[in-house]
């Protein structure tokens, strides 16, 4: 394969941190996503180097398209976590209110089915 020019090299720096920006990432999260062990910008390039070397400009926007895919995935999760962690929290706030109104009619919800039967029938019996 033809290698970058220093032109290119620059625009591809340039593109890379234009791309994070907009995600909200960083150059480790990239280097990490790479399997690097430095998120130096140099070590990145040399990376993308070496992505293009083995299948040109489009091996390399192959690879930063399944980041991105695995970045946009990890956050719709993320976002349905936090949705199931909300809807969790209001459902506990909305126990707690009810709770009080239970105990007023001296009724505790969490007993056992079972146990409120067999208040029932001796409260009946009497």
């Amino acid at each position: 394969m033809i290698k970058l020019n220093s032109k290119e090299e620059k625009e591809l720096i340039y593109f890379i941190k234009d791309w994070l920006k907009v995600h909200g990432y960083s150059q480790k999260d990239l280097a990490t996503k790479l399997n690097i062990t430095s998120s130096r910008t140099s070590e990145i390039l040399k990376k993308m180097k070496e992505i293009h070397k083995k299948g040109g400009l489009f091996n390399l926007a192959k690879k930063l398209i399944e980041i991105e895919q695995s970045w946009i995935n990890n956050n719709t999760n993320k976002n349905i976590k936090e949705d199931i962690q909300i809807n969790n929290n209001e459902r506990n706030d909305q126990c707690k209110k009810d709770q009080g109104s239970y105990n007023q009619l001296d009724l505790n919800y969490k007993v056992d089915i079972d146990v409120l039967m067999e208040r029932m029938e001796k409260d009946y019996k009497e």
